[in-house]
């Protein structure tokens, strides 16, 4: 009797090609026969969107947050290109109208590529609603840190109109940035536009420029010009910003670069380390030129300050009427928004100048006295624990 095959031990004949052990033929897709089985593909997919585009069929975006590009950087990137070429590709959309192919991120590559002598690029063509373009440029930019404040400034009031004219904090959290910090670059468009440029072309950060707002014209020229030429530090810039707002130099140029030279002078610190009261306007009348109340004004009784800690003191205890009450009270005064670099300022400020009462205990005549004990009151409900 004939053995069946396999139980005699000796193998059977080869299979045919093309099929399975169990006798079932395989199938092949033609994917499968052309895939690369090498061991560097293992894990790695090709993207269908990734193309190499001819220069000539790539434009800009017209409503790219970037306004401002510096000569000199796109340069140095072209000079990069032509020794190392292109390592990251840009991202486009595909205009069917125009039928081109228009800039979502990475202009600057595009701008140095055709300064390079290129004539394509690599691209990862993707499609953004029109509405998430904004929002993705910005973000892009925002997180590197690589787009100057009064473009950021126009790109968010452009965002909130495109959000149709949404709160301030909903544009805050659409591009993941903390309200204060917004608010804080909203504030570079209220200076006067030559100050705009000299942010826009890097000849002063943010930081510097927060130190000229709330500044009369001529005070603003003159610290700008120091602030540029000798490259002061943010933080000594915004201390002399604080001190001439406080004397209210008005309508005088000279005077104020008179002022700013004296309270650069070792020990010459007019507000936060000085005793006795501050000195008067150098010029003018500073009503006209409406510096900062003052936190405590003898012929004017309470004063503006005492009147704002005791409506925070009501507004943190007192559910929202009192939130209510307090923000137009800040609004009363154009109070800015909250900015930490700014308390911490203020309470080395305060520290400075309470260091002077050696005295011992504040009296109750003593015209300190209204103020301090409403801060304390302030701080009191600020520290409080909220109710469970």
């Amino acid at each position: 009797m004939s053995d069946p095959a396999g139980r005699s031990g000796q193998p059977g004949p080869p299979s045919e090609p093309g099929r399975s052990d169990g006798g079932r033929r395989r199938r092949f897709t033609v994917d499968a026969l052309f895939a690369d089985h090498r061991p560097q593909a293992t894990g790695v997919a090709d993207l269908p969107t990734a193309k190499e585009i001819l220069l000539d069929r790539i434009v800009p975006d017209p409503d790219q947050p970037r306004r401002t590009f510096d000569p000199d950087r796109l340069d140095e990137l072209a000079d990069s290109i032509r020794i190392e070429g292109i390592l990251q590709p840009i991202v486009v959309r595909y205009d069917a109208p125009g039928d081109t192919y228009v800039v979502v991120h990475g202009e600057r590559r595009w701008r140095a590529a055709r300064l390079a002598g290129l004539d394509r690029l690599p691209a990862i063509v993707r499609e953004v609603p029109a509405e998430r373009r904004l929002i993705q440029q910005l973000m892009e930019n925002i997180v590197r840190d690589d787009l100057n404040a009064v473009d950021r400034a126009a790109a968010l009031r452009a965002l909130k109109a495109q959000l149709g004219d949404a709160p301030w904090e909903d544009v805050a959290g659409a591009v993941g940035i903390r309200r204060s910090r917004l608010f804080q670059l909203l504030g570079t468009e209220k200076l006067p536009e030559p100050i705009q440029d000299d942010i826009r072309g890097g000849r002063l950060s943010e930081k510097q420029s927060r130190a000229l707002q709330g500044l009369a014209p001529e005070a603003q020229e003159a610290l700008r010009s120091i602030i540029v030429a000798d490259g002061l530090p943010a933080a000594e810039a915004m201390r002399l910003g604080r001190e001439l707002r406080a004397i209210g130099v008005a309508g005088d140029r000279d005077a104020a670069v008179a002022a700013i030279h004296r309270l650069r002078e070792p020990g010459s610190s007019q507000v936060t380390g000085r005793e006795g009261p501050l000195p008067q306007p150098l010029t003018g009348d500073h009503r006209a030129v409406g510096p900062p109340k003052r936190v405590y004004d003898q012929a004017d009784g309470e004063g503006m300050t005492v009147s704002l800690l005791r409506a925070i003191s009501v507004g943190v205890t007192d559910g929202p009427a009192g939130r209510d009450a307090l923000r137009r009270a800040a609004d009363r005064v154009d109070a800015p928004a909250f900015d930490l670099d700014r308390l911490v300022d203020s309470v080395d400020a305060l520290a400075l100048s309470l260091a002077r009462l050696s005295r011992g205990p504040v009296r109750s005549d003593d015209p300190a006295r209204a103020v301090l004990a409403a801060l304390r009151d302030a701080l009191d409900s600020l520290l409080s624990d909220p109710p469970t």
